[in-house]
């Protein structure tokens, strides 16, 4: 069982023991990315993750950074999210302290050496540069685009080379000031620990993180240019009028696309219905999808429907690589699919296969330490709630036929349709006629 402890100073601690593992997690959560930023400084929170590995005044350089887990065999790294920013380490279980001592060293004392920001700044380009140059990749960050424009929601996480060319050291030390303090911060260790102990471990090498109010994240307005947020209760809502649709033009020899809905955010009573909904339609190898797209008709490789939710959006959407002439064909069968799940209920074995499938999987990733910290830690961050897998289990075991219709009933509508798709084509109008239900 989890423990979590809040500070005078805000400072959230999280323990998760497990007793059938050699290993500990150390896992530090702060509560800002890419979706707290302005455009001057697109990509400044990945910016910095980056920076926190090129030296602290205990560990002068990159070099002293990486040698202190590599000696031990250990695995670390950071990663930048819309709403959060983590750093993590993983060791065996005697290397607790010295993980925990790595992990807040770099959290809290990183250097920020400005021939390390110039160079990194080419790194990061090239980063850039990789995502785009895969068509796979990059009409993901499509998506977020004909979703949501020019707006945080809608920038790429990493920014643009314009904008990550003009961040310089002072810029990263008022966002590094301003973001990462005490407040806004979830301390977690998972694995081969005992609780009190950890947690004294812990307010000792977090108590020189600042105690300062973080900045707030601007809200999603105005996700398209034909739609909208609105304010439901504590809820948001989002609001379309009309199909939206993002064409990029690449000679490539296999059109990539992403095709799907707005749909609801992680305060939604419906989110875990949402979820199974998007795993029977292409969340496994005999989802409705994978079956039609891939095995009856031969029209892609890779075809998957993933659900996000956060606490200010949500979407669900099918992404597939597909042969160029064939694009319209695959457009139109993922668009028969999601009319059927509107029209018709999910058959009773096809839902407790949905069921059983979203609870085997959680339980499985969840034997690790790392995933544990995160499961347990991004709930405090995202929700201010945690609920175990037990409790999961439970609501996933109460939604009935009927949610599942009334929620595709819901967000498969005509004007609710987006498109992002990448591939040697020129003719916007004929995909444009294809978004209908």
């Amino acid at each position: 069982m989890f423990k979590k402890i809040t500070l005078k100073n805000g400072l959230r601690i999280i323990t998760i023991p497990q007793k059938d593992t050699n290993a500990v997690t150390v896992l530090t959560l702060v509560g800002t990315g890419s979706k707290y930023e302005k455009k001057e400084i697109s990509g400044i929170s990945h910016f910095l993750e980056h920076m926190f590995f090129k030296g602290t005044k205990k560990r002068p350089d990159k070099m002293k950074i990486a040698e202190t887990m590599d000696r031990i065999g250990g695995i670390y790294n950071a990663f930048t999210g819309e709403d959060y920013t983590g750093y993590f380490a993983k060791v065996e279980a005697s290397h607790f302290t010295l993980a925990l001592d790595w992990v807040s060293d770099i959290f809290l004392n990183s250097t920020l050496p400005k021939k390390e920001i110039v160079r990194e700044k080419g790194v990061i380009i090239e980063e850039i540069n990789m995502y785009y140059d895969n068509p796979m990749s990059h009409v993901s960050l499509l998506w977020n685009k004909v979703l949501y424009g020019d707006q945080p929601a809608g920038w790429d996480i990493a920014g643009t080379k314009e904008s990550v060319a003009a961040i310089g050291r002072q810029e990263l030390v008022n966002y590094m000031k301003s973001q990462y303090v005490s407040s806004n911060t979830i301390i977690c260790v998972a694995g081969k620990i005992d609780n009190e102990p950890a947690i004294r471990k812990v307010k000792k090498y977090f108590s020189g993180i600042r105690d300062f109010r973080a900045e707030e994240k601007p809200k999603v307005v105005d996700a398209s240019v034909n739609s909208a947020l609105t304010l439901s209760g504590s809820r948001r809502v989002e609001k379309q009028k009309t199909p939206n649709f993002i064409l990029s033009f690449r000679k490539t020899d296999q059109a990539h696309l992403c095709l799907g809905v707005r749909g609801y955010n992680i305060f939604h009573s419906q989110r875990y219905a949402q979820e199974l909904l998007g795993i029977i339609l292409g969340g496994m190898m005999s989802s409705r999808l994978f079956m039609k797209i891939r095995e009856r008709l031969g029209l892609a490789y890779y075809v998957k429907t993933n659900v996000d939710i956060n606490p200010d959006t949500g979407y669900l959407v099918t992404q597939a690589g597909v042969d160029n002439k064939k694009i319209e064909k695959a457009i139109i069968a993922v668009l028969e699919e999601y009319k059927k799940a509107a029209d018709e209920k999910i058959p009773l074995a096809e839902l407790k296969k949905a069921k059983d499938y979203a609870k085997g999987q959680m339980a499985l990733i969840l034997e690790t330490s790392d995933v544990k910290a995160s499961f347990y830690s991004l709930q405090e961050l995202l929700q201010e709630k945690i609920l175990t897998p037990e409790e999961i289990y439970k609501k996933i075991d109460k939604i009935s036929q009927n949610d599942i219709l009334k929620i595709a009933k819901d967000i498969f509508r005509p004007e609710k349709l987006n498109l992002a798709l990448i591939g040697p084509f020129k003719d916007k109008n004929k995909f444009q006629k294809l978004l209908k239900l």
